[in-house]
């Protein structure tokens, strides 16, 4: 009998609210497309799930560095000789400097193949230059890749693959439509603003989110007579409560206070932008990944954004027409104002590109072409 090829996923938890869910989707991917899928983690409540699916799970603490990690080392060491994994894919910054020293502790001709993710604009110390040392390198971003380019003068001979990030296509369909259940709950809850144009801005409370930047734009729309709505979505984390109690003064201080809600963490976020008229992102630094943004995008509802990062490679390709330079408030709130008027409003363009099954297909391609070279 045909050994099965062995990859091994090293991920810091498998906590819902820790891992992306694609992750997780791609070791079942694994599994179905023929292969043996192995996670190693710290665990979490994701773990049955995998192994549900056919995905064998090692827990070891590979999610923090501190005094005893010589000893996690070993013990990955320990779990690599005994597994003969044939490629190991790690994403995290820690996972990957751990899994990298206990390589280093392998003869090479017994060594897997090691593939990184560079996930964003991490900080230059060696951590990140851990990341650099794999086989393969993927990078989420046409903008990551520059990045390293950048500031990792050794990699222009790396093997350097911009693979995006995606959506699931199935649970955001263009065109996707609530259910009259929701749709009736959201009627009695959105009642005082039901006639307004709704602009919604998700993710996280944060300055880096451009919150601020949306306040003055939102406040200047207001003077220039459209009758809009704001919607603010997102979680507040117990370090950013300081700032979301500075946001919401500054609202009342602009008199936003009936324009503008506050919705915190949804789980109903596709659903609500459903109903609005228009998704937003003023970030203002680039962002490696901007899934709320991309959400919109692929069920048909149209996104201005501040064009940097990922968000301009995927406004690009779904919606030229929100692309906005970055940090232009005033050019935001004129490109706001004129969607707002338009008779025929453009629509996204269908997505095809950023989907994680299009995202699994090239990270497997990267793996068949790393083990062929090796065969």
């Amino acid at each position: 009998m045909t050994r099965k090829t062995k990859i091994l996923q090293v991920l810091p938890s498998l906590n819902v609210e820790d891992v992306p869910h694609s992750r997780i989707q791609l070791a079942k991917f694994l599994v179905q497309s023929g292969y043996d899928s192995y996670v190693l983690s710290n665990g979490g409540n994701m773990r049955e799930t995998l192994e549900k699916a056919g995905v064998k799970h090692f827990n070891l603490p590979v999610h923090k560095k501190d005094l005893f990690s010589f000893r996690t080392i070993s013990k990955i060491r320990s779990l690599l000789l005994k597994e003969q994994f044939d490629l190991i894919h790690v994403r995290s910054r820690i996972p990957t400097w751990l899994v990298y020293k206990a390589l280093k502790q392998i003869p090479p001709d017994n060594r897997p193949k090691l593939v990184t993710t560079f996930n964003g604009y991490y900080s230059i110390d060696e951590f990140s230059e851990t990341i650099i040392k794999g086989d393969a390198i993927i990078c989420p971003s046409k903008s990551v890749r520059n990045f390293i380019l950048d500031h990792f003068a050794f990699t222009k001979k790396k093997d350097l693959n911009v693979i995006h990030k995606g959506v699931d296509s199935k649970k955001l369909p263009y065109g996707f439509e609530p259910n009259s259940k929701w749709l009736q709950q959201w009627t009695d809850e959105s009642d005082s603003f039901k006639d307004k144009f709704k602009i919604t801005l998700p993710g996280r409370i944060s300055s880096r989110k451009g919150l601020h930047d949306f306040l003055h734009i939102f406040y200047y729309l207001k003077k220039d007579g459209l009758p809009i709505h704001g919607l603010i979505i997102g979680s507040v984390d117990s370090q950013k409560e300081n700032y979301y109690s500075r946001l919401k003064s500054d609202i009342r201080r602009l008199g936003l206070t009936d324009d503008i809600s506050i919705l915190n963490d949804r789980r109903d976020l596709r659903e609500i932008m459903t109903v609005s008229d228009l998704v937003l992102s003023c970030s203002i630094i680039p962002e490696a990944f901007n899934k709320a943004c991309l959400m919109a995008l692929s069920i048909g509802v149209p996104v201005i954004a501040y064009s940097h990062g990922i968000l301009k490679e995927q406004l690009n390709t779904l919606y030229p027409y929100g692309m906005v330079e970055a940090n232009k408030k005033s050019t935001m709130r004129l490109k706001i104002r004129e969607f707002y008027k338009l008779k025929d409003k453009p629509k996204p363009n269908k997505n095809d590109q950023f989907t994680t099954d299009c995202a699994h297909k090239k990270v497997l391609s990267v793996y068949e072409e790393l083990l062929l070279k090796s065969a």
